[in-house]
């Protein structure tokens, strides 16, 4: 079975966008994810405990997210190979 890589990405884009999205906003009121939205933000220039930080994560996470699953979907199918006929 192939996988779409166009839908896969989406969907994981959207994922990892609201998951970088949370943590931010949980450190606005929190330091329960310091650590992590630290680490993150090393990464994601712009992200922060913060509400614009937090939009700016949520651009980035999605972008990451859609082009790592889209790069693991096309990997994945090129491994799996052509369907076989019957």
């Amino acid at each position: 079975m192939r996988l779409n890589a166009s839908a896969f990405g989406l969907a994981f884009g959207i994922i990892w966008a609201i998951v970088i999205f949370i943590v931010a906003i949980i450190g606005i009121w929190s330091d329960w994810c310091g650590g992590f939205l630290q680490m993150m933000s090393s990464i994601y220039v712009g992200t922060s405990a913060s509400w614009g930080g937090a939009f700016i994560g949520l651009i980035w996470g999605f972008v990451d997210g859609f082009i790592g699953a889209w790069l693991i979907a096309l990997v994945y199918n090129a491994f799996v190979g052509k369907p076989r006929s019957t």
